[in-house]
């Protein structure tokens, strides 16, 4: 029957971020994704037209399913566990794999975004995305909790966890990772 697909989009485009996590959207090709997918890339190019619009549906699955973990690491009972939490989470998602893949959404940023306004409107919006999962976070602990107010201190938050995407990528381990976000955190929270 034409136009059924004759694969599973989610597994194609789980695999396919699987891909760019391994090799980056620059350095990924169609022939990559059609080998990493199974799907051969006549079907890839039909079902979505290109890899940008592969890596932006990929991304998008990405980005909903690390908003949602992030909203529910920040779901503790007090700011600093909260924090600690969302860190060990976040540091959880760069350092994970064997070798580690790092973080998807930095590493688009440096090497790709520049290159086509889409991948930097989908980058620049998951940033804002997680910004205010991060403030609403804070917000519900009310006032007096920080030393800043919970916007600066969310946009601080979100701007740390891209730096520690990048010393994790020049070598710093998870224990380092946590200490550098430790040492925010106890400059945030009061007490």
């Amino acid at each position: 029957m034409a136009g059924v697909r004759q694969f599973d989009e989610r597994v194609a485009l789980s695999r396919a971020l699987n891909v760019f996590e391994e090799r980056g959207f620059r350095d990924t090709s169609m022939l990559d994704l059609a080998a990493g997918t199974g799907v051969q890339r006549g079907s890839l190019y039909h079902a979505y037209g290109g890899k940008e619009e592969i890596f932006l549906r990929a991304f998008r699955d990405h980005t909903e399913r690390f908003l949602a973990g992030a909203a529910a690491a920040l779901d503790r009972p007090d700011a600093r566990s909260a924090l600690l939490s969302f860190f060990g989470y976040c540091v959880g998602a760069i350092t994970s794999g064997s070798p580690p893949r790092g973080c998807l959404s930095t590493r688009t940023a440096i090497e790709a975004a520049t290159a086509s306004p889409r991948l930097a409107t989908a980058v620049r919006a998951m940033l804002d995305d997680l910004e205010n999962v991060v403030h609403d976070g804070l917000a519900a602990f009310g006032d007096g909790v920080l030393n800043v107010d919970p916007r600066a201190a969310a946009c601080l938050i979100v701007t740390t966890t891209r730096g520690i995407a990048v010393m994790e990528r020049a070598g710093h381990g998870p224990a380092e990772l946590r200490a550098i976000a430790e040492t925010l955190v106890t400059s945030l929270v009061r007490g």
